[in-house]
């Protein structure tokens, strides 16, 4: 990268920073709407609790639903966290950006079902799978905005264990899905003779780390990669594409194995509690958002590639949340408040995990971790 790409570059962020300011001019001027958010979002409500919201950014993405520089809204009590991801989106956007996917793998929900025997649960199992139509017309019923996309079935002793995957457009939609499997269950009981035990059986798998998320994937299956040049490496992150492999290798591979993480990654939960609870999401589904792996190459050249998997992204743009008024700004500042914009939200939250892993690893590397929590999480 020559001097001209770097002036290129800060003129850039100049310009966005100074329209960002404009847009931020009134944030936390409104106050929480307690009438509105005692009748939906808490009961018992007596005030709210105050988490600093700081901006990372503006990070470059380069992807099917996301394309642009985004300004990455982020709540936390963590000091360093915010500017580490700003850092991290500094290489980012200097190497040319991040190439970003999402994929929609639904909303589940997973009831459990007595049987009597293993004839019954056969049985129960075959009408189950040949009745998909059936299913998805009485899911169609509870909602128009909510589609029955998948079913897993798996059997074990005198249990039943049915997997339905949702397609809930722009909604996190897991009200939606558990009024549609209730549904879904009194038809199956109804036809199999057979007893739902529980609506949720553990089976969905709901804000829990497991590998049934892992492997099936759940809410959106999210993907983000760069090429990070050498000069970056050196002269925004302080180290270089060999450190950075090594302690990735060491940390990531090798000590997530012997820990028997489910998590092949640096700290993804990090930024995806801070976004999440930026943004309205529901802080609960961080679980599956801690797991996924990060993957490192060293290219000819010195340059360093770097990618991150989230199998299992639970977000939406709109109901539960995100109406709050601060959680809104938020999703405004993203570019992503309202319907059609979820995929695009996927994109940009792997990106935002992306420049997060990145700058840690390399902190990691340079050995500078304790030194920047000192002067940032302790204010000296």
């Amino acid at each position: 990268m020559n001097l001209r790409d770097y002036q290129s570059v800060a003129q850039r962020r100049k310009a966005l920073e100074q329209e960002l300011a404009l847009n931020l001019s009134h944030i936390g001027t409104y106050s929480l709407d307690e009438q509105a958010a005692s009748s939906k979002n808490c009961e018992n409500m007596i005030g709210a609790a105050q988490i600093p919201l700081g901006i990372a950014g503006p990070l470059a993405v380069n992807g099917e639903h996301a394309n642009g520089d985004f300004f990455l809204p982020l709540a936390t009590t963590e000091g360093a966290l915010v500017a580490s991801v700003s850092r991290g989106c500094k290489a980012v956007s200097a190497s040319g950006g991040t190439v970003t996917a999402a994929k929609r793998a639904g909303q589940s929900r997973g009831p459990v079902f007595s049987v009597s025997s293993q004839k019954e649960r056969k049985k129960a199992r075959e009408w189950i799978e040949t009745n998909i139509k059936v299913l998805q017309e009485t899911a169609s019923k509870t909602s128009q905005h909510l589609h029955l996309e998948a079913v897993l079935v798996r059997e074990v002793g005198q249990y039943l264990f049915v997997r339905f995957s949702f397609d809930t457009e722009d909604a996190m939609g897991m009200n939606m899905v558990t009024i549609a499997t209730e549904a879904i269950s009194q038809v199956i009981e109804k036809e199999t003779g057979t007893t739902c035990l529980s609506v949720a059986g553990n089976f969905d798998i709901d804000k829990k780390a497991a590998w049934l998320n892992f492997i099936e994937n759940r809410g959106f299956a999210v993907w983000a990669e760069a090429v990070i040049k050498k000069e970056i490496l050196q002269t925004v992150l302080k180290t270089n594409a060999d450190a950075v492999f090594d302690v990735w290798l060491a940390k990531c591979m090798i000590g997530s194995a012997m820990s028997g993480s489910m998590g092949y990654n640096a700290h993804y939960a990090n930024i995806i509690a801070a976004f999440f609870i930026a943004t309205g999401q529901d802080p609960a589904h961080v679980v599956e958002g801690s797991m996924g792996i990060t993957t490192t190459k060293v290219l000819s050249g010195g340059d360093l590639y770097f990618s991150v998997y989230l199998p299992s992204v639970v977000i939406g743009t709109v109901g539960g949340g995100t109406s709050l008024e601060t959680q809104k700004e938020a999703l405004e500042i993203v570019g992503v408040n309202g319907a059609g914009k979820v995929e695009k939200f996927a994109e940009i939250i792997g990106g935002a995990v992306l420049a997060g892993e990145l700058s840690l690893l390399a902190s990691l590397a340079q050995g500078s971790l304790g030194e920047a929590h000192e002067k940032l999480g302790r204010g000296k």
